[in-house]
């Protein structure tokens, strides 16, 4: 049975997944993905694809520790969760807007389409994979 409890964790994790950013809260971040070989990342382009939570962690504090980036806002759009029949399971589909500064320099993305699946771990929801896309229309 789907709890309120279980919905509105979900949707807290969704947002932490993303806005941990703002104060660049690790700890937040972490905490809110699977933190194993079953985590993974579709990037837009093919070539940033994270599999596993390792990469995903050494990728992170590579970029996002550094001084070069501020994360300034985000957004989540039109937020849909669906959640598996046993109620172990949630996905989710959103637009997102997401910016921040590298290296001064404005950057992010703008009504990007982004979907994921999260799983409750004993008593916690944590995600265990995301996909982030644009639409590409002729």
């Amino acid at each position: 049975m789907i709890t309120d409890e279980d919905r509105i964790a979900v949707e807290q994790t969704i947002h932490a997944t993303i806005g941990w950013a703002l104060t660049k809260d690790f700890d937040r971040l972490y905490s809110a993905v699977a933190q194993d070989e079953t985590f993974f990342i579709f990037h837009p382009d093919s070539k940033s694809t994270i599999i596993g939570f390792n990469e995903f962690k050494n990728m992170s504090e590579g970029a996002w520790k550094t001084d070069a980036f501020k994360a300034t806002d985000y957004k989540i759009k039109e937020l849909r969760i669906t959640f598996a029949e046993l109620g172990n399971v949630a996905w989710y589909a959103c637009f997102l807007d997401d910016h921040a500064e590298w290296n001064g320099q404005p950057t992010g993305w703008d009504n990007c389409r982004w979907t994921g699946t999260l799983e409750k771990r004993g008593n916690t929801w944590v995600t265990v994979q995301m996909h982030f896309s644009f639409p590409k229309d002729d």
